[in-house]
């Protein structure tokens, strides 16, 4: 903290007192603390007809007086002069190497011959003070302006808090303080001038010091000479030293390192780190009510670095765990995600729809290239049947490190768990390969939503049709299958779990408003094909990267290329007599 001895006028135009007060403060010194003098002239202050003229003139000082004052000043602290008129820069012109700063109270900030005055000089190695007091934010930004594009002294700081002999505690500016810290990088000044005889001439600057200000000025006067004028307001050296103290007290404080040791110490033998609240098999799927939080000699992850690996989610149990146990971090392993699409090559409304061109690529390329973008996904995965007719699949996997799986034609799900039991997969994410404009941007949040949940299964509620990625633990897949082992209607795999509530733990979510369309865009007719290829084209046209925004302003933005398709309804959704089947046939009984 930086601290502004502001002499004022308690001197009374005795030159002696003034000398005895320098000898009272003389050991008050150090490179953070200055002192400030008021040198003006009565009649150049102010008019003979003002209430304090005569008074002026006896607090008048010659300029030898002065020169003489800030030299003996100077030896001990930074020195600082009050400018109010003519006269007060005619002494900071005669002692100008002496002067460490000066201070223009906020009613001379508007003294234009003061100011013509200051801008012929030379302030680049001087710092200014300016006291706002009574003036608005934006007087403010302009004074500011003013004072540092023109003068350009070697730093500006804004002073808050003016006098009124004493001020009032409401008064005294602690309310500017967290908005002048917001508004402007100057550092800041804080003018104590309450009643000196009460406990707030110590405890209002000493809050100010905690409020963030860099300086604090405070009156001063003697500690046994008479004082008749400022005395309201001012303090002798006791009690400076007392706010001194006290002051850098606190600033020591708050210099100390955010955490030290002892602190450190006391939450390592106290914290309440979390214990499992029960038994726990390996390759469970952790949850927070899996735990309770105590304190024990254990070793064990804390609850912030659980609460991390929650936030990511994917994580499970590599070894069983009893009531109380600690979780380390070699009982965790990632939760193995592969993104597994379906294609066959036996589609009756659209011949060979897999190997239809949408502008370079085949559609089921494009479908896979926007499904290698999924981030948190160990494998792509294409899984089609053993049969002759889709062989054709393996030349349009787009990326060697795609997986080319061939299995059961009828049966999905086995197919799906052919491919999960040989690449250990924990959970997948389903796409059928019709869906050639799937987001990574969607799987990301339904993905989120997906281990925040701790679902068996998760799907969006709003997404535009060909965009609706699902979700799935494969250990659910699992329980699908021994229900229904031939799984007659698996390729509507959606319809085993949502149909069954009650055995599966289901989390349907709703997409932010940005990706909610009622756009089609799945593979079924030529209309879509259509629709597809122009899509297609504007991406590469413009050579633009694929992502769902782009898409949807595309779409948002050509009517006749989004409804070229619009028409179209999808079966499972309009075939009531496929419905009631479906409904029936996968039911858990």
């Amino acid at each position: 903290m930086y601290y502004i001895l502001e002499v004022a006028n308690t001197h009374g135009g005795d030159f002696n007192y003034l000398n005895s007060l320098l000898d009272e403060f003389e050991d008050v010194k150090g490179p953070k603390v200055g002192i400030k003098f008021q040198a003006f002239k009565y009649d150049e202050i102010a008019t003979k007809d003002y209430e304090w003229y005569e008074i002026y003139e006896k607090l008048y000082f010659s300029p030898n007086q002065w020169k003489e004052v800030i030299k003996k000043a100077n030896q001990r602290k930074d020195v600082w002069l009050d400018i109010f008129d003519a006269y007060g820069i005619e002494i900071l012109c005669e002692n100008f190497n002496q002067i460490h700063g000066i201070k223009l109270q906020s009613s001379v900030l508007e003294n234009n011959n003061v100011f013509e005055k200051l801008k012929g000089m030379n302030l680049g190695e001087k710092t200014i003070i300016i006291n706002i007091a009574g003036y608005s934010i934006e007087k403010i930004k302009e004074l500011i302006s003013k004072y540092e594009n023109v003068l350009k002294p070697k730093e500006l700081l804004i002073e808050i808090g003016f006098q009124s002999y004493p001020t009032e505690l409401e008064d005294s500016g602690m309310s500017k303080i967290n908005l002048i810290k917001k508004l402007f990088p100057n550092k800041i000044v804080f003018a104590d001038h309450t009643d000196g005889t009460s406990d707030d001439a110590i405890e209002l600057p000493f809050a100010a010091s905690l409020s963030g200000v860099d300086y604090i000025e405070k009156h001063i006067m003697h500690s046994s000479l008479k004082t008749i004028y400022d005395f309201q307001s001012s303090i002798s050296l006791t009690q400076f030293l007392k706010l001194k103290t006290k002051v850098d007290l606190y600033q020591n404080i708050n210099k100390q390192d955010f955490i030290n040791q002892r602190e450190k110490d006391y939450l390592k033998k106290t914290i309440q780190i979390p214990v499992f609240s029960e038994n726990q098999t390996k390759n469970n799927k952790i949850k927070y009510s899996d735990f309770n939080y105590k304190r024990t000699s254990k070793l064990g992850l804390d609850s912030a670095t659980l609460n991390t690996m929650f936030a990511s989610g994917y994580v499970k149990l590599n070894s069983d765990k009893a009531i109380n146990d600690t979780l380390k971090t070699g009982d965790l392993s990632k939760v193995k995600i592969a993104c597994i699409v379906a294609a066959r090559l036996k589609s009756s409304r659209l011949k060979s729809k897999a190997l239809l061109k949408i502008g370079k690529l085949s559609s089921i390329e494009l479908c896979l290239k926007n499904c290698l973008k999924f981030e948190n996904v160990d494998q792509v995965v294409l899984a089609t049947s053993f049969l002759e007719q889709d062989r054709e699949l393996v030349n349009h996997t787009y990326n060697k490190n795609v997986i080319f799986h061939k299995g059961d034609p009828d049966n999905v799900v086995k197919r799906y768990l052919d491919i999960i039991d040989d690449q250990k997969i924990d959970v997948f994410v389903r796409v059928t390969g019709d869906m050639p404009f799937v987001s990574n941007d969607i799987f990301q949040f339904l993905l989120k939503e997906h281990f925040k949940t701790r679902a068996d299964y998760t799907a969006p509620t709003n997404a535009a049709v060909g965009t609706n990625v699902e979700i799935i633990n494969t250990d659910a897949l699992r329980k699908v299958r021994k229900h229904f082992p031939n799984a007659e209607y698996s390729e509507y795999m959606t319809w085993y779990f949502q149909n069954n509530p009650e055995y599966f733990q289901l989390n349907f979510v709703d997409l932010p408003e940005q990706w909610v369309r009622d756009y089609r865009l799945t593979l079924d007719y030529q209309e879509d094909l259509d629709m597809f290829i122009e899509i297609q084209n504007h991406f590469d046209v413009n050579n633009l990267e694929f992502s769902i925004d782009r898409l949807f302003d595309f779409l948002d933005s050509n009517k006749e290329v989004s409804t070229l398709n619009s028409h179209l309804t999808l079966k499972y959704k309009t075939d009531q007599t496929l419905i009631d089947k479906l409904n029936n046939k996968t039911k858990i009984k």
